[in-house]
């Protein structure tokens, strides 16, 4: 299963907004410096999928749009 998911770093909250079924748009409070904000997308990403073992990102290491791989 893929996921997209568009991050906004160094926001004030922290939100999830699910766009559609495998969308997200998701403001973090980390800056995107040494990789701060892709660690705090998959500890969310493992929140918001329990089910799933193993969480990957596919695309999107230095983008704003990212898209994860989710298998069991």
């Amino acid at each position: 299963m893929y996921i997209k998911v568009h991050v906004v770093p160094k926001s004030k909250k922290e939100s999830i907004d699910k766009v559609n079924d495998d969308s997200y748009n998701i403001c973090v409070k980390a800056e995107a410096k040494n990789n701060a904000v892709n660690k705090r997308l998959m500890e969310i990403v493992k929140e918001l999928y329990p089910q799933y073992k193993i969480i990957r990102m596919v695309s999107g290491h230095r983008s704003p749009s990212k898209i994860f791989s989710l298998d069991v």
